[in-house]
């Protein structure tokens, strides 16, 4: 599979797009409540042209949920995911079709899904991914340390990064006992509490001009320190959320974490 290679969706595919937002967008319906906190969102929809749409992962269910507020912000996310989906023999197709852009976690091919997405970019998508690169593994599902992906392609594109914080979706789809807990959830059904930031410009946390390095270059130690702010903003929104004081305001380190 090349991931260094995207090509923007034709009518089809917004058609096809449209009909699988309005099918899952009725079964997450059916089991959780997913609810906007509009008092985030200034003008209700999310800013037009290329757009890095970033939130926390606690849930298998996220990639879902995600899609559906970009689609209630008006935009059709083209997610970042995990090589895996892009196997499976009934969602494979489907989400190449949709725009969908594979991510080869721990392989030469990694770099690729970077230029596959600044790509789409290119051509003013909204682009969304999960910076923290996996599902939290923190027992008390707070963020993790996000990986610098984000920010880089961010950097390189130019493209504003928004931060859109997931509360409760682990009630939904955990790791363990989905249909047990699905069919739950059509009785009792869960809630998902949403917040979207505003639009950060990263290449301005970078400390970049107009006068700067066209394709966003800074050093590493740069790129880890706008990473984090990036991330605490993200964190923060949880929090808020939640309702309690983040322990880690960028992320829970990873020397903290269980393997």
């Amino acid at each position: 599979m090349d991931t260094s290679t995207w090509q923007r969706p034709g009518l089809r595919a917004a058609l096809l797009y449209a009909v699988a937002a309005g099918l899952l967008g009725t079964i997450v319906s059916a089991v959780s409540r997913l609810e906007l906190t509009r008092r985030s969102v200034r003008d209700r929809d999310l800013p037009d042209g290329p757009l890095i749409v970033v939130a926390n992962h606690t849930s298998f269910a996220d990639g879902i949920l995600l899609a559906l507020v970009g689609r209630r912000l008006g935009r059709s996310l083209r997610l970042m995911a995990t090589g895996g989906v892009f196997r499976s023999g009934l969602v494979g197709p489907v989400v190449r079709r949709l725009g969908f852009i594979p991510v080869q976690r721990g392989t030469s091919a990694a770099a690729g899904s970077l230029d596959a997405a600044a790509t789409a970019l290119a051509a003013g998508e909204a682009v969304g991914l999960f910076p923290e690169g996996r599902i939290t593994r923190d027992p008390q599902r707070w963020p993790e340390r996000s990986k610098t992906g984000a920010v880089r392609l961010a950097l390189r594109t130019g493209a504003p990064v928004v931060p859109v914080a997931l509360v409760g979706a682990e009630r939904v789809v955990d790791r363990t006992g989905i249909a047990a807990r699905l069919l739950r959830n059509t009785v009792l059904r869960p809630r998902v509490t949403v917040a979207v930031g505003e639009p950060i410009d990263v290449r301005r946390l970078a400390g970049l001009d107009a006068d700067g390095p066209a394709d966003g270059s800074v050093d590493e130690a740069t790129v880890r320190r706008v990473a984090d702010e990036v991330m605490a903003r993200l964190v923060a929104q949880v929090a808020e959320l939640r309702g309690e004081p983040a322990p880690h305001p960028t992320g829970v380190p990873e020397e903290l974490l269980s393997a």
